[in-house]
């Protein structure tokens, strides 16, 4: 696997202003709009109604619509959708594993696409949200405008094994399952930990304790239902899907030193994706508020924007 740290910056690698986020946007409008299955997914629209239809992908699996990721957006040209995906955020029920895959979860991005009646859309996603991304361009091309990916996840065999280490994820997903609370409790703190070593935080992080651990194991619980299934994207694999992707812009945004979704996926992904541009991000981890991440999603957006590109080269 290719270190972040040693990934060769190239042609891709441009220097880019550390802009801030945005204030947080203005809600336009709420909905509870019920899937099948048993689902209630949660969407919320800011910014303003007119501005250009952007979808945010959230992470996780299992993760919800954090209002950071509505922020990198300009709410003045902007019409953000956040959708919770089953299982996540807002959404009923919440940590719900029943009728919750991938496929599930592209059907329903249509749905509230043309619930909103928005016939195209540029569509953001970061980690998991990236790996949802580009399946969902796969399977609706025409309704992409265009595609803004940060810390690209491939969901292959081996970066659900590299990720968990000597940690067993088949038990973690049976324990985040179970009945026993404090079976629940254990499973999900053992995973905050692994992920707080990855990020290189485990010495100064605060671990989780009553509603904040509630929600970590819910999280947890949809994101190992999703990866001890592979993420249902071995056939075809994600990998495989980018044949059917639309030629959009396209923009790969990865920090050389992030350890849960090393560099070697965005590569392969970018090999795939000749149209598009990879673009490293010299520090930040796989941390979306690190002002290095922020700088180059917010130029990218900016950029869109007002010329209808992200500005950087393939």
């Amino acid at each position: 696997m290719l270190d972040a740290a040693s990934a060769s910056p190239g042609r891709y690698h441009r220097r880019v202003p550390l802009p801030t986020l945005y204030p947080d946007p203005p809600l336009l409008r709420s909905r509870a709009l019920p899937v099948p299955g048993g689902h209630v997914l949660q969407v919320q629209e800011f910014g303003t109604a007119d501005g250009i239809p952007a979808v945010v992908l959230h992470g996780g699996p299992g993760s919800g619509c954090s209002p950071l990721l509505r922020r990198v957006f300009d709410p003045a040209r902007y019409r953000i959708v956040c959708p919770d995906q089953r299982g996540s955020g807002g959404s009923q029920p919440r940590g719900g594993i029943e009728h919750n895959t991938t496929d599930d979860l592209l059907a329903d991005l249509r749905r509230v696409r043309e619930h909103l009646g928005i016939a195209r859309w540029l569509v953001s996603g970061g980690s998991w949200g990236a790996t949802l991304a580009v399946a969902y361009a796969a399977a609706e091309p025409e309704a992409i405008d265009a595609l803004l990916l940060r810390a690209s996840f491939l969901a292959r065999p081996q970066d659900i094994a590299e990720f968990f280490g000597e940690l067993s994820l088949r038990a973690l997903a049976e324990a985040l399952s179970s009945n026993n609370a404090a079976a629940r409790e254990a499973a999900a703190l053992s995973w905050w930990h692994r992920e707080q070593a990855l990020a290189g935080t485990a010495a100064s992080a605060i671990a989780p304790r009553g509603e904040a651990l509630a929600l970590q194991v819910d999280r947890l619980r949809v994101q190992a239902h999703y990866l001890v299934h592979g993420c249902w994207l071995q056939a075809p694999t994600l990998l495989e899907r980018c044949e059917a992707l639309p030629r959009v812009p396209t923009l790969l945004l990865h920090a050389r030193d992030d350890r849960i979704c090393p560099a070697d996926g965005a590569v392969a992904l970018h090999q795939r994706l000749p149209h598009a541009a990879l673009q490293w991000v010299d520090e930040g981890g796989h941390d979306p508020s690190h002002p290095a991440l922020v700088g180059a999603t917010v130029t990218a957006l900016d950029h869109f924007a007002a010329h209808g590109s992200f500005g950087a080269a393939a």
